[in-house]
C-alpha cells in the first residue's frame, strides 16, 4: 500500500493480511522506536528487508523517500491510495482526534502527540505527500515493470480491489 497518513493503508494492508493468510509489515512500527525516536536508516532497511522477504507479506507503505526502492523492488503488486485530499485530511484529522481522546498506544509507548506537533510531522506532510504522490509516483512505479499497480481514487474502488484480491486469493 502506498499513499499519504491517513489513506488507510494500515486498515487495508491489515484486513488483507489477515484475509489473505499473509503477514503485515507496518514499517512505522519498524521505524518509530521509544518517544519517537527515529531508528538509524541503515537500521531500518536491515529490517523492512528482513521483514519483506519471501512472498507471504503485506505492506503499509514503501518509506521509499529514506530506504530507496527497497519494498517496491520486492512487491508484486501496488495498491495507491490516492483518495480526495479533503477526504483523506477528514479521516487524518478525524483518526489523530480519536487517539488523543482515548490515549491510544500505537509503538513502542508512543502516544498521539500534542496538536502542534501532530500539525506539523503528520498533518501538514500528509497534505503536501497527497500532491506530491500524483507528480512523482507514476514515474517511480515506470522504473518497475513487473509491479501491478492499482491506483484506487475512491472507497468504491478501494472497496472493489479489496473484494477482487480476496476472491483471487480463494480462487488459488
Amino acid at each position: 500500500m502506498i499513499g499519504p497518513s491517513g489513506s488507510g493503508k494500515t486498515w487495508l494492508s491489515s484486513r488483507l493480511a489477515t484475509t489473505l493468510g499473509l503477514r503485515h509489515v507496518e514499517i512505522d512500527a519498524l521505524y518509530h522506536g521509544p518517544n519517537w525516536e527515529a531508528v538509524p536508516l541503515s537500521v531500518l532497511r536491515d529490517r523492512v528487508a528482513s521483514a519483506t522477504e519471501g512472498e507471504d507479506w503485506v505492506s503499509d507503505g514503501t518509506y521509499h523517500q529514506l530506504i530507496g526502492e527497497l519494498v517496491l523492488e520486492r512487491a508484486e503488486v501496488v495498491a495507491w491510495l490516492d483518495l480526495p485530499a479533503r477526504i483523506v485530511m477528514w479521516r487524518l484529522v478525524r483518526r489523530t482526534y480519536l487517539r488523543k481522546k482515548h490515549g491510544t498506544e500505537l509503538w513502542h509507548g508512543n502516544v498521539e502527540a500534542p496538536w502542534r506537533e501532530s500539525l506539523r510531522y503528520v498533518i501538514w506532510p500528509a497534505i503536501k505527500r497527497t500532491f506530491e504522490n500524483r507528480r512523482r509516483l507514476p514515474a517511480l512505479f515506470g522504473r518497475h515493470p513487473h509491479l501491478s499497480v492499482h491506483r484506487l481514487r475512491s472507497d468504491e474502488a478501494v472497496r472493489s480491489f479489496t473484494e477482487r484480491t480476496q476472491r483471487r486469493a480463494g480462487t488459488s
